[in-house]
């Protein structure tokens, strides 16, 4: 891993072409994040015409934050329902491509959010923010090999993040401790709601 820089982008913040958007309901994946390599992940369809910029990036690993709202309440408990609209914000780090370890042959998005929950949140509204590109996606001979790789992926995500530059003022990133100016207004907004 030395050969690797453990910090991505100046300190200024990220360049262009970022910071890039993408939102959508948390859908399942392949089931191997959590089972496999004990990093859960959550996963976004990969559309074209929602997210036009998606096409013509690279695959590979890419980091930034998450917003999560919960998916709407299934009880009958108002102050459950009340919850639905409001985001907490997360740093992460996600991999869109292919996954030359595991032979896909549909490109997907998938997010693991640098944060310990209870549960899954399938159905979740999530919003991304990405703010830079670790690396290209590869192959790996084992799967300790790419678990290594998705480890220091995180390491640097975390390393990345914690620079004025890149994050937002404190008390907006759950578990955050850096005063930062990086505006993340669109990962917070409420949810428009349907009537």
């Amino acid at each position: 891993m030395s050969e690797r820089p453990s910090i991505i982008g100046p300190d200024t913040g990220p360049e262009a072409p970022f910071p890039l958007k993408m939102e959508g309901k948390v859908i399942s994946g392949f089931g191997r994040g959590s089972k496999e390599l004990g990093i859960p992940t959550a996963n976004l369809p990969v559309d074209d015409a929602l997210t036009p910029w998606i096409a013509d990036i690279d695959s590979g690993v890419y980091f930034g934050y998450a917003s999560l709202s919960p998916p709407p309440a299934t009880s009958s408990d108002a102050s459950d329902a009340s919850d639905a609209s409001s985001f907490a914000t997360y740093p992460m780090v996600m991999s869109i491509g292919y996954n030359p370890f595991y032979k896909n042959t549909v490109r997907s998005a998938e997010v693991h959010i640098l944060h310990k929950f209870p549960s899954d949140f399938y159905g979740a509204h999530m919003r991304l923010l990405l703010l830079g590109f670790i690396r290209k996606e590869k192959d790996y001979k084992s799967l300790e090999a790419l678990v290594e790789d998705i480890n220091f992926d995180c390491e640097v995500a975390k390393n990345s993040l914690r620079r004025e530059g890149w994050a937002p003022e404190k008390g907006v990133v759950v578990g955050g401790e850096v005063d930062g100016k990086l505006d993340v207004q669109w990962l917070v907004r409420p949810l428009e709601t349907s009537s």
